[in-house]
């Protein structure tokens, strides 16, 4: 079953982080990252860039509009992505439990529904 581990974590800026700590979070992610990847789980893992440089779209009456920055206002960010293949929800849980965000924020456990996989349209299994 494929799963997407979505972090979620206080947005700070760099006068809030010193460069030690963000080394640090590198790290950690680095060895997390790693970890995933020898059992063999990970299929992609990805850090977003700040939510101020984010670009949302709506049309709720059928006019696109474009705003700058994200859609809601919140002090927690979408700060990245690693999409797993596991067996089953407990061992998603587990494998998220492990990841060095956690300390600072919340994850989110979403199961893929399908995929687009070479041209197709595939159901998750």
């Amino acid at each position: 079953m494929r799963y997407t581990l979505l972090l979620h974590y206080p947005e700070m800026n760099s006068d809030e982080l010193s460069p030690e700590a963000i080394a640090d979070a590198m790290r950690e992610f680095d060895v997390y990252a790693k970890a995933l990847q020898a059992a063999g789980v990970l299929d992609t893992a990805e850090v977003l860039q700040p939510s101020q440089v984010t670009t949302t779209l709506t049309a709720p009456d059928g006019t696109l509009r474009v705003q700058d920055g994200p859609f809601a206002d919140t002090k927690e960010q979408l700060g990245g992505t690693f999409v797993i293949e596991v067996a089953d929800l407990d061992e998603a849980i587990s494998w998220a439990g492990k990841a060095p965000s956690l300390a600072w924020g919340a994850i989110e456990i979403r199961p893929t529904a399908v995929r687009f996989v070479d041209g197709e349209w595939t159901a998750s299994e």
